[in-house]
């Protein structure tokens, strides 16, 4: 029988698939995208959760493209990759944003928005992460605001991104026929691409870097409000009946955002007293019902007594008798303390205070 090549080369290449021997020559040889490939292979396999969406789109399909190359990786080489990678991560002290953008995402907070806006503009970067993130987090007003500025297909693409409920509200928000058309132009949708929807949301992100940065957070009614509210009732009113007379509907905005003891009845559900009653200054509180005599203040103190425990309010009207006749202007102080204290719970989110209702033909 004639010698058949492939039958010489039989004990070589059994030789080759021994483990033994394959740990014996060592691990291969590979770049560092086939490395990258091995680490995200072997932590995909062991259940982690890696954010990958965030690497550049050129990197994930790099990473991607070598995934599919890979094959079987043998055991020396797999501990080799391992080790290396331990060892870089073990020698790591400290990481940095990469580029500025990632900077000013880091720094967000910590820096004002001034500075934050003046380094986006000169370098030409824009806000880091996902554009919807930013635009779902805009109140209805906004995304109203900005629908009716766009085109019937990009609010609809808009409307479309949004989650149900929000999308319901800014719906509300539209005039009827307009709302009609996005909601006709939704049914046009089906065929748009996901790229097409990245740009219609970085375009519209893009319109949130483009704002400018306003000196003051409320509005000018609230900012009128807050500091009527720990004005003198005469101060107050000389103040409203001036603007009455000179802008009345600025004058009626402004009343919506005072918030006085008076008020307490009408804006102050019955469940929160209790809470009202633990954080407002004892001294304060007995001073302010004492001196609640007039008609308006006494349905806010009576307010205050009745939702409380039958055993705190015996305790109250009590020191109230003890305390007699208040001052006007000691009076006007607790009330307003009782009133700080109130608007503290709200701005922590312990209480919510009642919306005042608009007039039927307001």
């Amino acid at each position: 029988m004639q010698n058949n090549p492939a039958l010489t080369r039989l004990p070589a290449a059994a030789a080759n698939r021994d483990p033994v021997q394959r740990a014996a020559r060592g691990p291969k040889k590979l770049d560092n995208t086939a490395k990258a490939a091995i680490v995200v292979r072997l932590l995909l396999s062991e259940g982690a959760d890696l954010p990958l969406e965030e690497l550049p789109e050129d990197l994930q399909a790099r990473l991607t493209e070598r995934m599919g190359k890979m094959g079987l990786v043998d055991r020396a080489t797999l501990a080799s990759v391992i080790h290396e990678f331990a060892e870089a991560l073990d020698g790591v002290g400290l990481t940095f944003p990469n580029g500025l953008a990632g900077a000013l995402l880091a720094m967000d907070g910590k820096i004002s928005p001034q500075t934050a806006a003046r380094l986006r503009k000169e370098a030409g970067v824009r806000q880091a992460g996902d554009p919807w993130v930013r635009l779902r987090a805009l109140s209805a007003e906004d995304l109203a605001e900005m629908a009716q500025a766009e085109s019937t297909e990009v609010a609809a693409v808009l409307l479309s991104k949004l989650d149900v409920a929000k999308a319901a509200e800014l719906l509300g928000l539209l005039p009827g026929p307009l709302a009609r058309r996005i909601t006709y132009a939704i049914s046009q949708t089906g065929n748009v691409t996901p790229e097409a929807v990245d740009r219609i949301g970085l375009s519209l992100a893009s319109q949130l870097d483009h704002r400018p940065i306003l000196a003051f957070e409320g509005g000018p009614d609230e900012r009128v409000g807050a500091i009527l509210n720990q004005s003198a009732a005469a101060t107050r009113d000389d103040v409203l009946t001036g603007l009455d007379e000179t802008d009345t509907e600025f004058a009626a905005s402004v009343r919506k955002a005072i918030f006085t003891f008076p008020d307490i009845p009408a804006r102050l559900a019955a469940r929160d007293v209790p809470k009202v009653i633990r954080a407002a200054d004892p001294g304060d509180l007995v001073t302010a019902l004492a001196a609640a005599i007039e008609p308006d203040t006494s349905k806010a103190a009576e307010h205050l007594l009745t939702n409380m425990s039958t055993r705190m309010a015996d305790n109250l009207r009590e020191e109230i008798q003890e305390k007699g006749t208040i001052k006007p202007t000691d009076g006007e102080a607790a009330m307003t303390a009782v009133v700080i204290a109130i608007q503290g719970l709200e701005q922590t989110g312990e209480l919510e205070l009642i919306i005042p209702q608009e007039d039927e033909d307001g």
